[in-house]
């Protein structure tokens, strides 16, 4: 059982709110988020601003939409992906509330509402947010180039969603979603040093979590509605599969991406979405509504991160990654 946790009590998604930038808005799943903006400087001078807005707002309008109050959170679990994880901790002024900042590349969703259902499961708190974000804008200035570059995109590269999303995670609810378990992800690393192929650095550490959580659940692919990966895109979903199948599973039939998802693949996206507001605005948008309606009853939630930064791939590192997966059920 290494690595899996049985919550006892199933602590409750009360409520999710999504917001997303203009390039989300314009996509698939344009009509599903709460508030899709057009303005993807969210009317503040820089887009750090801007994202850091942008998860206040999930937050406090997730609350909103909760009927609790401030004074009525617990904690708020948050992070993004900037240095010093800034939007997260920056947004964190804005609440008189307890605030663990956490990073896990564009994983940190799923490692948030790890922790928050611990948190709840125990009794030590009664409602926790669960935040994570992203800018595109933001991710390209940190990690590869300025906008005003112009740099040529490789087609292996996928494109940073900007959104931000919050989920309220409590014991106080009845007949909404719930978390019934999560296995911890371990750090892997296959030896990929392109810093723009995401795919295939996070698939071999999706294979491990999601496998490790078959064995020590005694479940298979067919005991879920939907199998959810969060950013790998559509190589590193093909790359899943097959590595999958080799170790014994075969996901081909209710595997989806939230990569894969977010935009219109045809729009010239290369391979799809990523950063950390990518599987939190899809799933919180997306799959949160369809799970409250009895339209699906039960998914498995894989978030997957890279753990690379600027300085180690100036230097020729490899990029480790790690993926958190969670069971969300109704």
């Amino acid at each position: 059982m290494k690595g899996t946790l049985f919550f006892k009590n199933k602590p409750k998604i009360l409520s999710t709110y999504t917001i997303v930038g203009p390039k989300e808005k314009s996509s698939t799943l344009g009509s599903f988020y709460d508030l899709a903006l057009n303005d993807d400087k969210y009317g503040e001078s820089t887009y750090e601003k801007a994202e850091c807005k942008m998860l206040s707002t999930a937050i406090s309008k997730c609350i909103k939409k909760s009927s609790l109050k401030e004074s009525d959170i617990s904690a708020i679990i948050a992070g993004d992906l900037l240095n010093q994880i800034i939007s997260a901790n920056f947004m964190a002024r804005d609440f008189d509330v307890p605030f663990l900042g956490v990073y896990s590349a564009c994983s940190t969703i799923t490692e948030s509402l790890i922790l928050s259902s611990l948190l709840v499961d125990s009794g030590k708190m009664d409602n926790v947010i669960s935040a994570a974000g992203s800018h595109f804008a933001t991710a390209e200035r940190q990690y590869r180039y300025p906008l005003e570059l112009g740099a040529i995109r490789p087609p292996q590269a996928q494109w940073t969603a900007t959104g931000a999303g919050a989920y309220l995670i409590t014991n106080n609810a009845k007949n909404v979603p719930y978390i019934s378990c999560a296995t911890v992800g371990k750090v892997v690393d296959f030896g990929v040093t392109d810093a723009n192929n995401m795919g295939a650095a996070m698939a071999p550490a999706a294979c491990d979590t999601i496998s490790n959580h078959f064995k020590n659940t005694g479940t298979n692919p067919s005991d879920y509605d939907l199998i959810i990966t969060g950013d790998l895109g559509a190589l590193g979903s093909r790359l899943l599969k097959h590595l999958l199948k080799k170790a014994g599973y075969d996901i081909e039939a209710n595997h989806v991406d939230c990569g894969e998802l977010i935009y219109n693949m045809a729009e010239g996206d290369f391979q799809g979405g990523s950063g950390a507001g990518c599987s939190t605005v899809v799933v919180g948008s997306y799959i949160y509504p369809k799970l409250k309606n009895g339209e699906i009853k039960r998914v498995l939630f894989s978030a997957t991160g890279a753990l690379l930064s600027t300085t180690s791939t100036q230097q020729g590192e490899s990029i480790p990654s790690i993926s958190h997966a969670i069971v969300i059920e109704i």
